[in-house]
């Protein structure tokens, strides 16, 4: 059982509340848009840190973290990629990979809306934590918490952050 943290969009905006909300988290996942190595590094000191970069981050970070991350966690295929769309809207650039061999999970940012829908067509969850940092049209900055156990979801939480 691996206990999730997952944000996106921070753009470089620290908040101490991202440690709180993910103590009892496994590791932290962010889609994109990260803003600040130094962000990235501070996350990456308290838990183990899977990323990718989105549009706005600069050479550092595409250095560091890939455009797409697929992996497996706890018998679970994981995708994500910052700009990705929606079931239903997929971005252009992932759709070949999402249909010809679909993951389990795809996660996606860039929208600053949060999102949670399961795709009956591809039988794959996709989560958009929507945007934990301040820059962008949001009014409310969310992050999501989750449980992967042998390769099923649980106990998804969406986490409201104040200001």
């Amino acid at each position: 059982m691996t206990r999730i943290g997952l944000l996106s969009d921070t753009h470089g905006f620290w908040d101490d509340k991202y440690l709180t909300y993910f103590t009892d988290c496994d590791e932290i996942w962010h889609a994109g848009d990260i803003g600040s190595a130094a962000l990235i590094h501070k996350l990456a000191e308290y838990k183990k840190v899977r990323a990718v970069y989105g549009n706005i981050d600069g050479q550092d970070i595409r250095k560091e973290f890939p455009e797409v991350n697929r992996f497996t966690i706890d018998g679970a295929d994981v995708l994500i990629k910052h700009i990705g769309g929606y079931p239903g809207r997929y971005d252009r650039s992932i759709q070949d990979t999402l249909f010809i061999r679909p993951p389990k999970l795809f996660i996606s940012g860039h929208s600053h809306i949060l999102k949670v829908k399961f795709d009956k067509t591809l039988n794959m969850l996709h989560i958009n934590p929507g945007a934990a940092g301040i820059s962008g049209f949001h009014k409310v900055r969310t992050m999501v918490r989750f449980t992967i156990d042998k390769g099923t979801f649980s106990d998804l939480e969406v986490i409201e952050l104040a200001g």
